[in-house]
């Protein structure tokens, strides 16, 4: 009796990669409603009111997944310059007072009815689809300064001048981190790599030395406990909040420095109110889901049948590793403050639906690479490169 040939039409994506990414949304809400629910009742009369705003994120995030998984990463091809276009025109108009809200004193949101975006998010994501399609169409040339290097680090140089209008420097500095993966994925001479990042290095000091709230963050990098009332202040209260809850935590909802002690504990401190209500094994269970998302993206960009699916892939997964890599290290004093969302977790509308249409990309990648056959020319351009 013959067996028929499983369906076409029932496209097989990673399960491994969908329950990590899905564990970290889960594992988001949970926080946030647990570092926020005290601060959004006193501050708003609704103890839910964040808990609320990022579950409606999490559908809407959801929704783009499954519609990115849907449509398939190769149609992101024809929406390279429209995307990056789009990003290019929200950076703008965030700049602009009355358009641009601001908070903290960056203005980095602009507001609509029923939710905030913010543009330097939506940058990022059209940043790697341009420089996927653009270095795959000149694959060839990429080792030219003229053609490959040049434009797209001028470009580059618009985008982060834009970003740091605002200012946010964090993004800035993702925006460059993502030019340089993947121009060396690409095949771009080391030499042009080494030698920009030198010549960048006095500007970037500048761009330091010319803030104090950036130089104020410096000092609390290099001695928090020397300016525990100043400037290390949310530097000190992160390592006590980490440093107290031990090997198994002090239990959900039971973290003390949320309590009007550790500002910020939603956003970019999230990770220390995780490590002190579920202590060391909560962090090890959040370190190896986003190992698990790394390994499978990588995994999945290496199998692609084409150098665009390949740079696209890794693209979106160095972004997360990058960001959960920083705001990790940041929380625990081993870098200075960035503003950098902890990927899937951290408390913010636009950072959840981008990064969770990524990752809707990447199971679209790992759908594809199931029939790629093994050493596809892009997966080996890349290994070559690589190696």
């Amino acid at each position: 009796m013959k067996t028929s040939p499983p369906s076409t039409s029932l496209v097989r994506f990673d399960p491994l990669l969908l329950c990590a990414v899905l564990a970290l949304v889960t594992i988001g809400l949970v926080m946030v409603y647990s570092a926020s629910a005290v601060l959004a009742q006193d501050k708003l009369g609704d103890s839910l009111y964040f808990f609320k705003r990022q579950l409606t994120a999490a559908g809407m995030g959801l929704v783009a997944m499954a519609v990115a998984m849907k449509v398939g990463w190769r149609k992101l091809a024809r929406w390279a310059y429209p995307l990056l276009l789009a990003a290019i025109v929200l950076l703008v108009l965030v700049a602009i007072p009355g358009i641009g809200s601001t908070a903290g004193g960056a203005r980095r949101w602009i507001r609509l009815p029923g939710f905030s975006l913010q543009p330097a998010e939506v940058a990022k994501f059209a940043w790697v689809v341009y420089l996927s399609y653009s270095l795959a169409k000149k694959r060839e040339k990429v080792a030219t300064f003229s053609v490959g290097f040049l434009p797209h680090l001028a470009l580059c140089g618009i985008l982060v001048m834009l970003c740091m209008l605002q200012p946010d420097f964090g993004s800035s500095v993702l925006l460059v981190f993502m030019l340089f993966v993947l121009l060396f994925a690409a095949g771009a001479k080391l030499s042009y790599l080494v030698g920009s990042i030198l010549l960048a290095l006095p500007l970037a000091y500048v761009a330091i030395a010319s803030s104090p709230y950036r130089m104020k963050r410096i000092l609390a990098f290099l001695d928090p406990w020397a300016h525990r009332h100043d400037v290390g202040y949310q530097v000190a209260e992160s390592l006590m909040s980490i440093g107290s809850g031990g090997v198994v935590g002090l239990g959900l909802g039971d973290g003390r420095q949320k309590l009007f002690f550790l500002p910020e504990a939603h956003t970019d401190f999230i990770f220390s109110i995780l490590g002190e209500e579920t202590g060391l094994v909560g962090v090890g269970v959040l370190v190896t889901l986003y190992a698990i998302v790394l390994w499978r993206g990588v995994r999945a960009s290496l199998a692609a049948g084409e150098t665009f699916g390949t740079y696209l892939g890794l693209g979106f997964t160095s972004i997360i590793a990058f960001q959960a890599t920083v705001n990790m290290c940041v929380a625990m004093g081993l870098l200075p403050t960035k503003g950098l969302t902890l990927p899937f977790v951290s408390y913010g509308g636009t950072s959840l639906v981008v990064l969770m249409s990524a990752a809707g990309v990447l199971l679209s990648l790992s759908a594809s690479a199931q029939g790629a056959p093994k050493g596809s020319r892009a997966g080996s351009e890349l290994r070559e490169v690589a190696a």
